[in-house]
């Protein structure tokens, strides 16, 4: 069975926590998606949060 976790994601340019996704739990390394931030109005890159 594929084990999931709900992980937060946030901007690595002004630090909001903008959203929140899916993680395999076996995955060893932290999430990183090119997302649409609001407040920087542009698209930058968003990494899982602890």
């Amino acid at each position: 069975m594929l084990m999931k976790r709900k992980v937060v994601l946030a901007c690595t340019v002004c630090l909001s926590r903008n959203y929140q996704s899916d993680k395999n739990i076996e995955r060893a390394n932290r999430l990183e998606l090119n997302k649409f931030c609001k407040r920087c109005q542009k698209h930058t890159l968003h990494r899982e949060t602890k």
